[in-house]
């Protein structure tokens, strides 16, 4: 790859020493979470503050019990009404708890550990059957308590739901504040609840697309610093970057391979009309993949790295088809609802096609099941967009744009079933763009 020095309005942040330092800047505008649906039944559940080694900077059984509500398929119990304020199992009384409704408690304690790390222990204990159903601890430094909490989400939602939990993961996405010539876009990473936001990029000039690479460790984006599309690829933690594309015309849609060594991306050249290429980052050798007088945009990989889902209006308006990445294979058409169907996402299962679908006027976000080909509206718009999977497939992030005399556009979420939303809104400025990153690996953490 070719390393490419950064423009002067563009500033690469190194997100390790600013951690090291314990500070970031400039600000950022803090995003707040409102629940917009949920299910008609929520599991009922008390999260007991748990018990502190000191004075613990994160109180991880409230952070546990915004993850939980968060995601509309849990009640929590006020901490007002909970009749006592155990640590242990053995200090749980179950007769008073199945009282208050409740039919899951969970219990735990925070303990100092050898070189000023932490152990986060916990328990979930059936209400009903008086049984434990999950315990665990998780270990590690103070700075990382507010983790630990989310590692303690995704046991406790996986032992309930079935459904592997995914708050322990991270999201970026493109932020503008300011106006006028005091307009900054910023690309952002944060926790998958928008917390702990930390800067990676800043320029005067458009920052979009972004998406994580499979290990969760780099990110490409298209950057405007020249004042012309170019994309780049950046570590994460030391904001090393590269660009791997600034051939004449448009240089757009970067989509990570399976495998972490190529990238789909959408080329203009000279011939004005765009196309799907394969671009092996190790070789800067590129593959073109369609060849059409059309518009072919925005690809993304199947699971299995063998075929490209991508939009075109080669048929007279925006659908989506799948084609291979072996030269000359032909594009196959996915998507037959109505007039419009763009910006194609496929689920880690390889099983949903997340999709931005038209509708009388509105752009809202849909789901197709790609073996049976069932269609679901999911959301309502009017002006939703860039709809991106959790890794564990079970919620869809997306722009939303606001209507009205203020407008704006936020982050929200929906589940794959449609019953569960939230939105992400700053306290500032407007956000929009977002990358779910893939599950932190084994020892990562």
């Amino acid at each position: 790859m070719k390393h490419s020095n950064p423009y002067a309005p563009l500033r690469s942040i190194a997100l390790a020493a600013l951690l090291a330092a314990g500070s970031i800047t400039p600000a950022l505008a803090q995003l707040t979470i409102k629940i917009t649906s949920g299910v008609n039944h929520p599991v009922p559940i008390a999260i007991v503050p748990f018990a502190e080694s000191r004075r613990d900077p994160v109180d991880v059984a409230g952070v546990v019990q915004h993850d939980l509500t968060g995601s509309g398929r849990f009640s929590a119990l006020a901490r007002s009404r909970m009749p006592a304020t155990p640590h242990h199992a053995a200090q749980v009384h179950f007769t008073a708890w199945k009282a208050t409704g409740v039919d899951y408690v969970v219990v735990g304690r925070v303990v100092s550990l050898s070189g000023g790390r932490l152990g986060v222990d916990f328990n979930l204990l059936n209400v009903l059957t008086h049984q434990s159903v999950a315990r665990k601890r998780f270990t590690g430094t103070p700075q990382a308590l507010r983790n630990a909490a989310h590692r303690v989400s995704d046991v406790i939602y996986q032992a309930i739901t079935g459904i592997r939990g995914a708050f322990d993961t991270h999201i970026a996405y493109v932020a503008q504040v300011g106006t006028g010539a005091a307009r900054q876009f910023q690309l952002v990473v944060a926790d998958a609840d928008g917390y702990n936001q930390h800067l990676i990029l800043e320029s005067h000039l458009p920052l979009m697309s972004p998406v994580w690479s499979p290990n969760g460790k780099w990110l490409a984006y298209v950057s405007f610093e020249d004042h012309l599309s170019a994309v780049y690829v950046q570590r994460v933690q030391t904001g090393q970057r590269y660009r791997v594309s600034a051939r004449a015309g448009e240089n757009g849609a970067p989509a990570w391979a399976p495998n972490g060594q190529r990238l789909a991306l959408t080329l203009s050249g000279e011939s004005g009309y765009p196309q799907i290429y394969v671009l092996n980052l190790h070789t800067q050798h590129l593959t073109r993949i369609t060849d059409a007088p059309a518009i072919n945009t925005s690809a993304d990989w199947a699971p299995n790295g063998r075929s490209i889902y991508f939009t075109s209006d080669r048929d007279g308006s925006p659908q989506i088809y799948r084609i291979g990445v072996t030269p000359g294979s032909l594009p196959v058409r996915v998507t037959f609802t109505d007039g419009y169907n763009a910006d194609p996402q496929v689920s880690p299962n390889g099983k949903l096609l997340a999709m931005v679908t038209g509708i009388d006027g509105r752009f809202c976000i849909a789901v197709q099941n790609l073996k049976t080909g069932t269609f679901h509206v999911l959301t309502h718009g009017p002006l939703d967009s860039t709809p991106t999977f959790a890794p564990n497939g079970a919620t869809i992030m997306y722009t939303k744009q606001l209507m009205g005399r203020k407008g704006g556009s936020i982050l929200a979420t929906i589940s794959v079933d449609g019953l569960t939303g939230m939105t992400l809104k700053p306290t500032h400025g407007e956000v929009e763009d977002p990358t779910w990153g893939p599950f932190p690996r084994q020892g990562s953490k």
